[in-house]
């Protein structure tokens, strides 16, 4: 990772802070659907969980809302995973008030990668259907979050060592 030409968003090599993540299941819609986000022995985030697709369930998420990031400058989100072979969205909001979010979706290979996801490929979303606005084109985010919901019950291990831009 060139320092110059990328912008951290999250580190969590040798046990980041992991205090301003926080999980939202479907259990705000009545799901039963359980995500974990924790530490590993290594350092690494892991978020963890079962997805349950009963009464009108079916996803789990992680999120972490900073201050305004400058984003005009770069091209891609970064992730440096290690999955489990599941596909996940990666979420974006300029602004944390905002009720949708911009998303994409990625498939993970079930052992460490890095992920390149093209800013100007997420799409405008809400509550899992697509709006009639245009793609990703902001300046700025202050929202990231990771969501699993692939309409069927499963369990999932996302490992996280780091999130940038560049």
């Amino acid at each position: 990772m060139d320092q110059d030409n990328t912008l951290l968003i999250a580190d969590f090599k040798n046990k980041g802070d992991i205090s301003e993540w926080y999980v939202v299941d479907d259990g705000v819609m009545g799901g039963l659907s359980q995500g974990t986000f924790t530490s590993t022995d290594l350092g690494n985030a892991l978020y963890t969980g079962t997805v349950r697709t009963e009464n009108n369930g079916g996803f789990s998420s992680v999120r972490y809302g900073f201050s305004t990031k400058g984003v005009s400058k770069y091209l891609f989100v970064t992730l440096r995973i290690k999955g489990d072979g599941k596909s996940y969205q990666f979420r974006i909001k300029e602004d944390r008030s905002q009720r949708y979010s911009y998303i994409t979706t990625f498939k993970t290979s079930g052992g460490w990668e890095t992920i390149k996801l093209p800013l100007a490929t997420f799409y405008p979303s809400f509550r899992g259907y697509s709006l009639n606005k245009p793609n990703f084109s902001s300046d700025k985010i202050e929202e990231i979050a990771i969501l699993i919901g692939n309409k069927t019950k499963e369990s999932f291990s996302l490992e996280i060592e780091s999130i940038y831009l560049e």
